[in-house]
C-alpha cells in the first residue's frame, strides 16, 4: 500500500494550511489561506479524493474556510489525531493505509506514522520531517496542501482527469452562479 492507493486526504489546518501565526484581537481571530490550496482541495475531489481537516484547535475561521469550500470533514478540537482518523475511515469503511495525511509538529506524529502516505512542510518539526513520506517544496500557507495534492494524483494517473472536471465545472458553474469557492 502506497500513494496509489490513497482514497482520503486529512490535513491539519495550523501549520500546514495556514502559516501557523493567529492573529487575535479583542473580538476575533484572523488568520491566512491560501487560493492555490483552495483549488487544490477542489481538485483533490475532482479527482476523486475525499478531503478532511483535523485540528487540535477550534476556530470560527477554520469553520468559515471549510463550509466555504465544502470541505467534508471537519474535526475541530481533535487532540488525539489518530483515534479521529480512525472513526473516519470506520465510517467510510476505509483502512489508515488508503489515507494520507499532512502534519507539521510533533502532536502529528502518530497518525503521520500509521497513513498510508504522510506528507510536511519545510518547516515541519524535525521529529515530523523524520517521519514523513514527502517534505513540500512549498511553505505552509502557500501551497502546500495543493503540492501535496497533485503529487497523489499524479501518482495515481488520475491528475489530466481532475483537471478537465476542475474546468468542466468552472464553466457549469460561470453559467448558472457567480458563487465561486477557491
Amino acid at each position: 500500500m502506497g500513494i496509489k492507493d490513497i482514497r482520503l486526504f486529512l490535513t491539519d489546518v495550523d501549520g500546514i494550511l495556514t502559516n501557523g501565526k493567529v492573529y487575535l484581537s479583542t473580538s476575533d481571530e484572523m488568520i491566512q489561506f491560501d487560493i492555490q490550496d483552495g483549488i487544490g482541495h477542489r481538485l483533490a475531489v475532482c479527482g476523486g479524493l475525499k478531503v478532511g481537516w483535523l485540528s487540535g484547535r477550534v476556530s470560527k475561521p477554520v469553520a468559515e474556510r471549510a463550509k466555504h469550500l465544502k470541505i467534508e470533514f471537519l474535526m475541530q478540537g481533535k487532540l488525539d489525531k489518530i483515534k479521529a482518523a480512525e472513526k473516519l475511515c470506520d465510517k467510510l469503511d476505509l483502512k489508515l493505509s488508503e489515507v494520507a495525511y499532512m502534519g507539521d509538529d510533533i502532536i502529528d506524529i502518530p497518525l503521520l506514522q500509521a497513513v498510508g502516505f504522510s506528507a510536511t512542510v519545510p518547516y515541519g518539526r524535525a521529529e515530523v520531517k523524520k517521519t514523513v513520506n514527502y517534505v513540500t517544496k512549498a511553505e505552509a500557507g502557500n501551497g502546500a496542501f495543493r503540492e501535496v495534492v497533485e503529487k497523489i494524483l499524479k501518482a495515481q494517473g488520475r491528475w489530466p482527469e481532475a483537471v478537465d472536471k476542475f474546468h468542466k465545472i468552472n464553466r457549469e458553474q460561470s453559467e448558472t452562479s457567480s458563487d465561486v469557492f477557491t
